[in-house]
């Protein structure tokens, strides 16, 4: 009504009397919420803004009503309906969900998806034959091989995962992920998914590589869908290789998603060309710190002037990379960036000049991206990303 002093007094009595009670749009005298719905029954899917805005939960249902077709219900009545032959036949919970997977996503939903008047029978005989099949292929060991998945989660922003990363990461049955995998993108995963933090920081490996190594391989002989959740590039700087590499040595089948690495993502978010035709004609990606007892790298072309070079994991290093690539003749002046959080909404950028490296990287924070080179300064007129460039130490900006 609008009377609210009779909405509140039905409220009362009716929470006294135990009776459920909604007045519209006045949440604090609600005991239940009614979501709006997706009805594909047996499907049903409902979104709910728990009161706070009704109007919104109907327009992503709508939205959501586009993207999933009447026929759903239908294929859910399928599978209702051969469940328990499926479960019969197949007594393994692994096998049961590779076949399920298989119809969901195969020939069997597409024939219901067809929506023809035999579409239904079709599918039916389709879905016995591939139960069939599953049937006469499953192991009848129980430790059958899972498989490995190493994937690129990418520089930070969610928008920038590919679909393929995406649709793993909804399979996974456990998620090994390191430090530079964002919350944002952590939450993509499946929900009842493992999972397990793996991590690296400076002087601070919360699992030892070989470990790591060890649970991939672990977890893929248990018959599970291991996925390696790796910032930026499996294979820049990632160490991608190796755990792939004590995967093929058991024979466990293993797959690689790229992602977008911080040398690509940051430095567009920041407005850094890593090549320009004026400026750089090629760029170089190094690590700041190397293997124990590593070789130098060669500063003499690392050096070299009409070139970007870009350094992953250099904060603590960059006194002696200032002052090797000055000794091997890059100009002192020679323009700077500090990318700390790129492509997130805590991105900031730290600009200045070769010279003043050292004392910029000691406000910067981890994950940073060094980009040092002519194409740096071009942050100041092509940054689009959050707000202004930060000069010197004294003026850093948060650019959320």
């Amino acid at each position: 009504t609008d009377d609210e002093a009779v909405n509140a007094q039905i409220f009362h009595d009716c929470e006294a009397r135990f009776i459920p009670v909604n007045v519209v749009d006045n949440p604090p005298l609600c005991t239940f919420i009614f979501p709006a719905i997706v009805d594909r029954d047996p499907i049903t899917i409902a979104v709910s803004s728990a009161g706070k805005a009704p109007v919104l939960a109907r327009l992503l249902r709508a939205k959501i009503e586009t993207m999933i077709a009447p026929e759903y219900g239908k294929l859910a009545g399928l599978a209702g309906k051969f469940r328990d032959t499926v479960k019969t036949a197949l007594p393994n919970v692994t096998a049961r969900r590779k076949f399920w997977e298989q119809a969901f996503e195969g020939q069997v939903a597409e024939t219901v998806f067809q929506n023809q008047p035999n579409s239904l029978s079709k599918a039916e005989s389709q879905l016995l034959e591939l139960l069939k099949h599953h049937e006469q292929t499953q192991p009848t060991d129980k430790s059958q091989l899972g498989k490995v998945a190493i994937v690129g989660a990418g520089a930070g922003d969610p928008d920038l995962l590919s679909f393929k990363a995406l649709r793993l990461m909804q399979q996974a049955d456990i998620v090994f992920y390191d430090n530079l995998v964002s919350p944002p993108i952590l939450e993509l995963c499946r929900r009842d998914a493992t999972k397990i933090y793996v991590g690296k920081k400076a002087c601070n490996h919360a699992v030892a590589q070989h470990q790591i190594n060890a649970l991939l391989v672990e977890h893929a002989k248990l018959g599970k869908r291991v996925l390696r959740l790796k910032g930026g590039d499996p294979f820049m700087f990632g160490r991608g290789a190796e755990e792939l590499e004590a995967a093929r040595a058991e024979g466990i089948p293993f797959t690689v998603v790229p992602g977008v690495t911080a040398a690509a993502g940051a430095t567009a978010y920041a407005g850094i060309p890593l090549t320009h035709r004026n400026f750089a004609q090629s760029a170089v990606f190094i690590t700041g710190h190397c293997k124990q007892d590593g070789e130098e790298p060669d500063w003499a072309s690392l050096a070299a002037s009409n070139q970007t070079l870009v350094i992953y994991m250099g904060l603590i290093g960059s006194p002696t990379i200032t002052q090797r690539l000055i000794a091997h003749g890059r100009r002192p002046e020679t323009p700077v960036a500090l990318i700390e959080r790129g492509t997130t909404p805590e991105q900031r950028v730290l600009r200045g000049t070769l010279q003043e490296l050292p004392e910029l990287a000691k406000d910067a924070h981890s994950p940073s991206l060094i980009v040092i080179g002519e194409v740096a300064a071009l942050a100041d007129t092509l940054s689009w990303f959050g707000g202004d460039i930060a000069t010197g130490k004294e003026h850093l900006i948060n650019l959320a």
